[in-house]
């Protein structure tokens, strides 16, 4: 070892590297970008750390001491180990990457994205594991306290330093069976307000956007059931004439798999921007910027589908078909 004083300033292995390598203060002042007598007091201060010349004058030239060649080896290590601390992370190699990466998403998202994922995962990076959890019905910061490390979709985190990324923006639409009355004829604010609802909330909640936007019209709908998990309602509405609401591109997967039909909703609701977010803590980290951009690549594939229905009703604007049909 150098020396054991816990005051030592670091800054010296640089020059002392640069000393022993160059065996020129001149030279090393140079290639440090220092003055000379700035070098000079940099050595002597090396010389009373070490206690020992480091460096002596012989003829024209300077040549290391036996302790300073003996130290030689150490002092470049060291200083190569620091580069390494402090330079930027390299590029994570996903085939060498060995985590368990956890991300929060409601089911629908799941199950649109996290097949991709799974697969692009296990094709580039073998020993990386993907732990799905679902919403909660409480809010926990989650990535502030280190439990997910990404969470994707609609964000309202209240934490100020979360980072988020805009991925796509969705749009709530009306899910129905097939062969529902709605799949026909005009669907107007009031037929759709006439039908009964199921809700999907995680928080239990009976009412949201929808019931605000039709009680601009005068309109009020029933709802007969809420659900904690968009699943839950659509295998529900699956096998009623309750009519549920899921946003178009998230739900498209379960909407195929179920049979389901998608209708626009006639009202004016505003979109759903579905997001990714992190704690910064892991801005830089390679691994997590290796995820986020499989994200962005499984979300590109995604929001090329568009769940269709051959008998859909045409949407009509809220007001001016409030009393048809």
């Amino acid at each position: 070892m150098i020396a054991r004083n816990a005051n030592i300033d670091l800054n010296l292995l640089t020059a002392l590297d640069a000393l022993l390598e160059e065996e020129s203060v001149t030279a090393a002042a140079d290639r440090l970008g220092l003055s000379g007598p700035a070098m000079s007091r940099a050595l002597g201060r090396i010389r009373r750390t070490v206690g020992d010349p480091v460096l002596v004058r012989a003829g024209r030239r300077m040549v290391p001491t036996p302790r300073a060649r003996e130290i030689r080896a150490e002092v470049r290590r060291l200083v190569e180990a620091a580069h390494g601390v402090l330079a930027p992370a390299a590029p994570a190699d996903p085939a060498r990457l060995a985590r368990t990466f956890t991300l929060t998403a409601n089911d629908l998202l799941v199950t649109s994205l996290g097949p991709r994922l799974v697969a692009l995962a296990a094709e580039e990076a073998p020993q990386v594991v993907l732990r799905f959890l679902g919403e909660s019905h409480v809010d926990v910061p989650m990535l502030r306290e280190g439990a997910a490390d990404l969470e994707l979709g609609v964000i309202d985190s209240p934490e100020p330093e979360i980072r988020r990324e805009l991925l796509f923006t969705d749009r709530p639409v009306a899910v129905v069976r097939a062969g529902h009355p709605l799949t026909t004829g005009r669907l107007t604010p009031r037929r759709y307000a006439d039908a009964p609802h199921i809700n999907s909330s995680r928080r239990g909640r009976l009412t949201g956007p929808i019931d605000t936007a039709l009680g601009e019209l005068g309109l009020r709908r029933k709802v007969i059931a809420t659900a904690a998990t968009f699943a839950a309602a659509l295998l529900m509405v699956r096998d009623s004439d309750a009519v549920g609401m899921a946003n178009e591109v998230t739900a498209a997967t379960t909407v195929r798999s179920l049979g389901l039909c998608v209708l626009p909703i006639p009202l004016d609701l505003p979109p759903m921007p579905m997001e990714m977010a992190w704690h910064p803590r892991q801005e830089a980290d390679a691994g997590h910027r290796w995820l986020r951009e499989l994200v962005r690549r499984a979300v590109t594939e995604l929001t090329g589908a568009r769940p269709t229905c051959e008998n859909a009703a045409r949407n009509e604007s809220p007001r001016s078909r409030l009393n048809a049909q």
